[in-house]
């Protein structure tokens, strides 16, 4: 039996119909049927909040680098990405990876992401996989829901403990890694399980079955025909 509980994310938007992580993208995600959206944010050079995957922008330039009047067009600030989502809910991950041009191990990005989120009436949960950013996280806005992004997962009882301990309230992991043993030890600890990132139907159907409690996907159309049709 498909759980109806089971969470439909738009994955940086309905991102299969539209340009990611864009205005259009949120509204899409909206008229699909989607249940949340999952976007990305990024700090500019003045610390505004760039809502894009990648680094860095089309034409090579860091964002890092840029101030937040520079940005594309197509490249919308947090605030106006919130707002375009409205009413559903707001996965918004925080990308600070050491990795990355960008990285600061201070996470100065945590605090203008949280007053963005405060300004907002959407549901909003932050996610990242730098642990010591969704600490900043707690420790300046204990009320704002986070969860734990996770690749791989060698020991899944340990990345359970581990998010239970930080405070989070969910765990985000890769599709592959993903069993009714991990649900299971998710919802034993009070954790939700939200997966990423998944357009096939079958999948998908699996997944509800095994009752996760959302599906991040890039086609939101689909997964609403398979779990609310």
């Amino acid at each position: 039996m498909i759980s109806l509980q089971t969470k439909i994310f738009a994955h940086r938007g309905a991102s299969a119909a539209f340009a990611e992580n864009t205005i259009e993208a949120f509204r899409g995600a909206v008229a699909l049927g989607a249940d949340w959206v999952e976007l990305d944010v990024r700090r500019t050079a003045d610390v505004g909040l760039a809502v894009h995957h990648d680094a860095h922008l089309a034409d090579g330039r860091a964002i890092v680098d840029v101030g937040a009047a520079e940005l594309p067009a197509s490249v919308p600030t947090l605030s106006a990405a919130l707002e375009a989502c409205a009413p559903l809910g707001v996965n918004v991950e925080i990308k600070n990876s050491p990795q990355d041009v960008d990285f600061d191990p201070a996470a100065a990005i945590v605090e203008p992401v949280v007053a963005a989120i405060e300004a907002t009436s959407v549901e909003v949960i932050v996610s990242s996989f730098h642990p010591p950013t969704l600490d900043r996280v707690r420790a300046v806005a204990p009320d704002v829901a986070t969860a734990q992004l996770t690749f791989n997962l060698s020991d899944p009882e340990r990345a359970v403990r581990f998010a239970v301990e930080a405070g989070h309230v969910a765990l985000h992991p890769f599709d592959a890694t993903v069993t009714r043993d991990l649900v299971r030890l998710a919802h034993d600890a009070g954790l939700a399980l939200n997966v990423w990132t998944v357009d096939d139907p079958a999948r998908i159907r699996a997944l509800a079955q095994m009752g996760v409690d959302g599906i991040v996907t890039n086609v939101p159309d689909v997964a609403v025909e398979v779990l609310r049709r």
